[in-house]
C-alpha cells in the first residue's frame, strides 16, 4: 500500500502528488549528505576518519567508507531523478548562461584529466585539481539550471568542494611539502585528453545518455 494513503488529504491538498515530490527531495537531501558527508572525512574530520580506522581497521572502514558512498549516490541519483520529472522551478537562466556551462565544462574535464596524468603542470600549480574539477563543473551546472533539485544538487556539491579544497589547501600550507614539478608533455596531454572527453559529453552523446539531456541542444539558438 503506497505511504500516501497514510497522509490525511487535508495536509496533501487536492494534489497527493505533492507527497512523491517531497519525498523525492528527501531522498536527494539524505543522498546528499550521505555521499558528501563520507567523501568530507579525510579533509574536514579527519579524526573521525582516525576513529573509524582504529575501530573496524582498514579493511572495514573501507567497507563501510564504500557502503556508505553508494548508498548515498543510489539515493541521490534516485531523488534527483525522480524531482527533474515534477520540477519546482525557482527561475529561468538567461540562454547565455548554457553556454558558459559549455565552456566551463571544458575547464572542469581539462582539470579532471589533470588529476591523473603524471607530471604535468596543472596539477603542480593547483595541487587538488580534482576538488577544483567538482567546483567548476557544479559552478557552470548552477548558471544554466534554475529548478529547486538542479539547486540542492550542484549548490551541494559547490559548498563542499570550496570546503574541501580550503582545508586541503591548509594543510598543504602546514606540511610545507613542494609540488612535484609538472612538465609541458604532461600538461600537453592533459588539455587534449580533457578536451576529447569534453567532446564526447558534448557530441558524442555521453551526456545525452547519462543525462537524457543534450547540451548543444539546450544552448543552441
Amino acid at each position: 500500500m503506497s505511504t500516501v494513503l497514510y497522509m490525511p488529504m487535508s495536509e496533501c491538498g487536492t494534489h497527493p502528488h505533492l507527497f512523491y515530490k517531497g519525498f523525492d527531495m528527501l531522498q536527494l537531501l539524505i543522498g546528499l549528505g550521505l555521499f558528501l558527508g563520507i567523501h568530507s572525512l579525510q579533509s574536514l574530520a579527519p579524526q573521525m576518519r582516525q576513529n573509524g580506522l582504529a575501530r573496524w581497521g582498514a579493511l572495514g572502514f573501507k567497507a563501510v567508507y564504500a557502503s556508505v558512498a553508494v548508498l548515498g549516490l543510489y539515493l541521490l541519483v534516485q531523488g534527483y531523478g525522480q524531482a527533474r520529472l515534477d520540477p519546482v522551478v525557482l527561475w529561468t537562466p538567461p540562454r547565455g548562461m548554457q553556454h558558459a556551462t559549455i565552456l566551463l565544462m571544458w575547464v572542469a574535464m581539462v582539470l579532471l584529466v589533470a588529476t591523473y596524468v603524471p607530471a604535468n603542470q596543472i596539477k603542480a600549480k593547483l595541487r587538488h585539481p580534482m576538488t577544483l574539477s567538482v567546483k567548476v563543473w557544479s559552478l557552470g551546472h548552477l548558471l544554466s539550471n534554475g529548478n529547486l533539485a538542479d539547486v540542492l544538487l550542484f549548490g551541494g556539491f559547490l559548498v563542499w568542494s570550496v570546503l574541501v579544497f580550503r582545508a586541503a589547501r591548509k594543510r598543504d600550507r602546514m606540511s610545507m611539502h613542494a609540488a612535484p614539478e609538472g612538465k609541458l608533455l604532461g600538461t600537453l596531454l592533459a588539455v587534449v585528453v580533457g578536451t576529447g572527453v569534453w567532446a564526447a559529453f558534448l557530441m558524442g552523446g555521453l551526456h545525452l545518455w547519462l543525462v537524457g539531456v543534450m547540451p548543444f541542444t539546450r544552448a543552441g539558438g
